[in-house]
């Protein structure tokens, strides 16, 4: 009896190589091999494609067309040689970098290799969705591989196709951002490029520089000036032997500088075949006042601005009282608070341009802070990561004679640039007197700020070596009119914002 009840026992039935179980629990049901062939099927079709996501051509050459596997096999080896060669180069030389990106050959042929590796990656995706047998899954797995095939697809294709759209931005871009001008070198060590303000405001036809600033930039360091001049400098000089100063042997008596471009476009037989007579005009005007040979010049939309500064998001600045949005004509609709802020792009418009309880000379200060945070806060992830923004913004806010094949040179010293402190000139009162400037006194102060700019930078530099005046005048920057404004002469510009 006692066998009898061992023997019938769930234990003593169970075989050696059973699955362990709780005794009397019903017996595990076994998959059958077809189950067993579905689930290595499954897997043997994602492993398809992942080997072609990590390795093109290699799901081919294990079970598809050899020859199809092997040319993308080798074109994929190809591909990862050149990026790891163009990687190592830009790393050692990074002005290469800068020459590859402002190359619009170079950038069109990247772009069509990026939309035809697009095509041929997905062709790879299906043909290794192909080779899984989709048919020959059950419905659950067929629909699991459609979706990862899908997913891998679109998401590798898609990659490749932006990357394909921002190398044909990038080389929109290059030709918006420059010019037909003739390649000048450097003058003494240093390129010197005037910077405008254009105005299109009420009544005004076309763009009027309002706002005139030569970068004198060091050519090996970077290290830059910022020379500024007045719009209501009157009696100036123009570049000796120019047309200007043929017309005005003793000077410029028909207007304020901001008015030689008008007078100059209403007069274009003076300047034969030229494009842009105000422009040239303006350029003989500042040489002829500094001293400096202009290589380049840019015009800046004043109102397309704006859309630059939202584009990167905004840009910090320390407004130190508040600042009038509006006026010049027109009701003052609000104020700017004072304080750090992250101003938008319309605000940081009136932060550069408000007059109404100001003047001309608080408003260039404030223009130089605007240009100062700009250079500091810009970083390359910032425009990597806006791109598109700021290259649709840029068609709408600049004009140069800047050749494209410089704009890898300027490039270089931009960067180099926010390594190092910028200076500030700017020819106003009480230094000069705007409606009778003393050219002499103008030249000499712009060769002493170039010469300081060349020494290297002293630890004690602060704005201009003298004390900061204690009250400020709807600015970024400290001073007053009658003193003088920090960020109108300053060895460190951001200090004096």
């Amino acid at each position: 009896m006692i066998l009898t009840d061992v023997l019938s026992s769930p234990s003593a039935t169970r075989r050696p190589n059973d699955p362990a179980r709780p005794l009397g629990s019903p017996p595990v049901p076994r998959s059958t091999a077809a189950e067993r062939a579905q689930r290595v099927r499954f897997r043997r079709a994602l492993s398809l494609m992942a080997m072609t996501l990590v390795v093109p051509g290699s799901a081919q050459l294990l079970a598809g067309n050899r020859r199809l596997g092997l040319a993308a096999f080798r074109t994929w080896l190809v591909l990862v040689a050149l990026t790891v060669a163009v990687l190592v180069s830009v790393t050692v030389d990074r002005d290469l970098g800068f020459t590859m990106l402002t190359d619009p050959a170079l950038l069109g042929v990247v772009r069509l290799v990026l939309m035809a590796l697009a095509v041929f990656w997905a062709v790879l995706f299906m043909d290794a969705w192909r080779l899984g047998k989709p048919l020959s899954l059950g419905m659950g797995h067929r629909r699991a591989v459609v979706a990862v095939n899908g997913v891998l697809c679109f998401a590798v294709a898609g990659t490749l196709l932006t990357g394909a759209h921002l190398m044909g931005v990038q080389r929109d871009f290059i030709g918006t951002m420059s010019g037909n001008g003739i390649v000048t070198a450097a003058t003494d060590g240093r390129y010197n490029v005037l910077l405008m303000g254009g105005d299109s405001g009420a009544g005004r036809v076309g763009l009027r520089p309002d706002s005139m600033t030569v970068a004198s930039i060091d050519a090996d360091t970077g290290r830059t000036v910022l020379v500024s001049l007045p719009r209501n400098m009157k009696g100036f000089p123009f570049r000796e032997g120019s047309v200007m100063d043929e017309q005005f042997p003793d000077g410029f008596d028909a207007d304020y500088l901001n008015g030689v471009s008008t007078w100059a476009e209403d007069r274009p037989e003076l300047f034969g075949s030229s494009d842009e007579p105000g422009i040239d005009a303006t350029v003989m005007a500042v040489e002829g006042i500094t001293g400096l040979d202009v290589n380049y010049w840019a015009m800046v939309n004043l109102e397309g601005f704006k859309e630059l500064v939202d584009a990167v998001g905004g840009v910090t600045l320390n407004v130190r009282q508040p600042i009038p949005v509006g006026g010049l004509g027109d009701d003052v609709v609000r104020y700017i608070p004072t304080g750090t802020r992250e101003l938008d792009g319309m605000d940081t418009l009136w932060y550069a341009r408000a007059r109404d309880g100001s003047d001309d000379y608080s408003r260039m200060a404030r223009q130089k802070c605007v240009m100062a945070a700009m250079a500091s806060q810009l970083s390359p992830q910032t425009v990597v990561r806006n791109f598109s923004a700021i290259a649709d913004a840029s068609a709408e806010l600049v004009q140069t004679d800047l050749p494209a094949s410089e704009l890898d040179t300027f490039m270089s010293l931009a960067m180099k640039a926010k390594d190092e402190k910028i200076a500030t000139l700017s020819l106003v009162p009480p230094m000069i007197d705007t409606a009778d400037p003393d050219i002499d006194l103008i030249q000499e102060k712009v060769d002493a700020a170039v010469q300081r700019t060349e020494e290297p930078p002293s630890p004690s530099a602060g704005a201009g070596g003298r004390r900061k005046a204690p009250t400020a005048v709807t600015g970024g920057s400290l001073g007053s009119m009658s003193d003088g404004y920090a960020a109108n002469q300053a060895q460190d510009l951001s200090a004096a914002c």
